[in-house]
């Protein structure tokens, strides 16, 4: 057995030694590893075994037919953020008005500059190509950065976990030291690794306040067109129609409206093609002269004519940024061709048309500064664009409140955000999701938000800190991927830093200036997320590190065995626990408490891994308990943070179809604890015989604890604040586990515990 796991295990730390640099420690690392290995569970040497040949389908290498569908259905669902953003910028640049007719120039210019560099240059052309497999987001890059540094705070983790087809993990090269320094100090500093997972929680969080802010500023800047035809409606007015229409929105998210995005396309297409024609008609109209704003020499012009206020609009120029974050988080339902074709055809054209025509018509109109989009559009074509800019806001909206959803089921599945039902609201689109609780919280946010600002002008500068920060919080995590992952030249990261990421610093100071006029709102908010995160997250990690210390002995598990009193009821059950790496402690206390084991007993735990998806066929991995034909089986049930879970029925049927498969599997008996390289097949039918009997007469069953955490009693006051008070309240208020595995109470049987951590 010592000699199999040191052989297999070999095999898996190759991955880990060549991935590091050769470094005069490199011998005492290696001992280090090999020293582990010998402690490794014999169900982690088994179950490295388990390796599909499947590869991800990153749809990279996708006809041009299917590349020019997706991009024109991304029209639908990624950019409503951004081609609405024309509503309320030139209001939030100049709040009191245009003081200097050339001040147009350096706006526009910096407008210009700023899309170029930030939505075009980084997001479409750079940061596309720091995907997880095909996905995007704040938690992608985390992910993606722990799988190439041992930097994961999840206590979970197992060597077979690199062995998923999907984990695509390649060793990093030897040549450059900045890779090999930065992976050593993710690796080796607890701090750092508190610290990337810290801002990974920010910008979650963040992401989240732009899923409240993004509709009720949209929402508001699209309504208020009303008063260009009914004057005598006043700010409260508008304000109520738009939180009617806001309800009304997040009403109609359970029948799964993600769906309807698909048929978005039209009306965002409609959207883009008549703000550029506004744009090019405006512009040749009212100014062409607004062409020079492409010399960024008046951005110096502008600054140095206004200094502080200057720096203080760049809070409004950040507006037309929004949305940029959408391209990346919505990766994982298109391509990156798909979305690069859409931006560069469509988007990025129509966008800066309007822009540039807004220029041209405030330049003979400067009082209508605040109202600049409805202004600016010809009387004729008004109340047709008023429903599309309505609509487009409605959309754009949607889009954010879809990738909220997506990304709290990402933070859930990671352990970083408390238990939440998650809803497929479709068996054809797996983005197609549903959080009944999150929902309602988002409702409640937006009416509140609404209602507490009325107006766009401070809702404007709350909104600029949320984006401002999820700029910044990219950019600082692709630095580490250009550095550790892609190798990049170091000149070109530092060209990088001092050009966009001295941009978005620049834009987060000025929107930090802004934090009694609104600019408080997503900090606030930011800050509850990240404790509620934070402390989940903690609560979590203490209460599976007790599981691992306390759990059951061998010698513990052949006693309870062979304990003749003990009678054998015929049924198959599944006890559910968190821990991967033996059997939970709370299996003696359901001994303890109920003498009588079912006739087959599979310890099921559901894990969460560190990528976007994994494979059916390397879903269900098994291992035998230590005593040969005892019927006590462990399974590790693996799911990526996009993976939909299976319906109660169909797990029922895959996991017992698997547990065949793992009895009739003639290597079962190579990890076998005296090393026999054989299987016994009148064993193998008596086993089967005993599942399939079983299930007949006595059906599946369901064990599951109910754990009460507290803080042990030498705990300092911090701690028992967090685990006894906190973490205690959340686990009150989310829902159980039976809920969210979908488990029928009927089968369902549950064992008290108390863990003193």
């Amino acid at each position: 057995m010592e000699r199999d796991g040191i052989a297999e295990g070999g095999r898996l730390k190759t991955v880990e030694v060549d991935s590091t640099d050769r470094h005069d420690d490199g011998r005492a690392e290696i001992n280090e590893g090999l020293r582990k290995i010998k402690k490794l569970d014999s169900f982690d040497i088994e179950t490295a075994r388990l390796k599909s040949d499947q590869g991800h389908s990153s749809n990279q290498n996708l006809p041009w037919g299917m590349v020019m569908k997706l991009a024109i259905q991304s029209i639908g669902v990624v950019y409503g953020d951004i081609g609405t953003s024309p509503l309320y910028v030139m209001a939030g640049i100049f709040p009191n008005g245009i003081k200097h007719e050339e001040d147009l120039l350096g706006v526009l210019s910096l407008i210009f500059y700023s899309i170029i560099l930030i939505y075009l240059i980084k997001y479409v052309f750079i940061v596309l190509s720091a995907n997880d497999n095909g996905d995007g987001g704040t938690f992608a890059l985390y992910s993606l950065i722990c799988r190439y540094a041992k930097a994961s705070l999840t206590p979970n983790q197992q060597a077979e976990d690199r062995e998923v087809s999907n984990y695509r993990l390649e060793a990093p090269s030897h040549r450059l030291r900045w890779a090999s320094a930065v992976k050593s100090l993710l690796e080796n500093r607890k701090m750092a690794k508190y610290l990337l997972l810290f801002v990974t929680m920010l910008g979650t969080a963040m992401v989240i306040g732009d899923g409240i802010l993004t509709p009720c500023i949209s929402v508001l800047s699209a309504v208020g067109g009303i008063r260009e035809a009914a004057s005598s409606l006043g700010d409260d007015q508008i304000m109520w129609i738009s939180v009617v229409i806001l309800i009304l929105l997040f009403q109609v998210q359970r029948f799964g409206t993600h769906k309807v995005g698909y048929s978005f396309a039209p009306i965002l297409s409609l959207w883009f093609l008549s703000i550029a024609l506004i744009g090019i008609y405006n512009f040749a109209k009212h100014d062409p002269g607004v062409i020079r704003a492409v010399n960024p020499l008046y951005i110096v012009h502008y600054f140095r004519r206004n200094k502080k206020e200057a720096w203080i609009s760049l809070g409004g120029v950040i507006l037309c940024l929004t949305g940029s974050e959408a391209l990346f988080a919505d990766l994982g339902h298109f391509n990156i061709l798909s979305i690069q074709l859409s931006s560069c055809v469509v988007v990025f054209p129509s966008i800066i048309l309007a822009y540039f025509g807004q220029a041209a018509y405030l330049r003979k109109h400067t009082e209508d500064v605040a109202s600049t989009f409805y202004s600016s559009i010809p009387k004729p074509v008004y109340w047709p664009m008023f429903v599309v800019a309505v609509l487009a806001a409605i959309i754009a909206s949607q889009a954010m409140i879809s990738a909220t959803f997506a990304i709290v089921k990402q933070s859930v599945a990671l352990g970083c955000f408390p238990r939440v039902k998650v809803v497929h609201t479709s068996q054809n689109h797996e983005g197609q999701i549903y959080i009944p609780e999150v929902n309602t919280l988002l409702m409640l946010a937006c009416v509140g938000v609404t209602l507490g600002f009325k107006t766009t002008l401070q809702l404007g500068n709350a909104y600029g800190i949320a984006v401002a920060f999820v700029f910044t919080i990219t950019s600082t995590f692709l630095v580490i991927v250009m550095v550790m992952i892609w190798k990049t030249n170091i000149l070109l990261i530092i060209l990088y830093v001092l050009t966009i990421g001295l941009a978005e610093y620049m834009f987060l100071s000025s929107v930090l200036y802004k934090f009694m006029d609104g600019g408080y709102v997503p900090l606030v908010f930011a800050a509850v997320m990240v404790t509620i995160m934070f402390v989940w997250n903690y609560g979590y990690r203490k209460k599976y590190e007790y599981e691992f210390e306390n759990k059951v002995s061998r010698e513990a598990l052949v006693t309870i065995m062979s304990n003749t009193n003990i009678p054998r009821v015929p049924a198959v059950a599944l006890f559910y626990t968190e821990l991967v790496h033996g059997i939970s402690p709370i299996f003696t206390q359901y001994v303890a408490n109920v003498p009588a084991l079912h006739s087959v007993l599979v310890f099921v735990s559901i894990k969460s891994l560190a990528i976007s998806k994994v494979p059916l066929e390397e879903r269900f991995i098994f291992r035998q308990a230590e005593i040969e034909e005892s019927g006590i089986y462990r399974c590790v049930v693996r799911y990526g943070y996009r993976d939909a879970k299976m319906e109660q029925q169909f797990f029922e049927k895959v996991l017992i179809d698997r547990l065949k498969d793992f009895i009739r599997n003639d290597e079962r008996g190579e990890a076998c604890d005296h090393g026999v390289a054989m299987v016994n097949e009148e064993r193998v039918r008596r086993e089967i015989g005993l599942v399939d009997e079983t299930i007949k007469n006595g059906g599946i069953m369901y064990l599951m604890g109910q754990s009460e955490v507290i803080a042990s009693g030498g705990s300092g006051f911090a701690k028992r604040f967090v685990i006894n008070c906190l973490y205690s309240w959340l686990k009150r208020c989310v829902r159980q586990q039976e809920e969210v595995f979908n488990i029928p109470h009927k089968r369902l049987l549950k064992v008290g515990i108390t863990y003193e951590i």
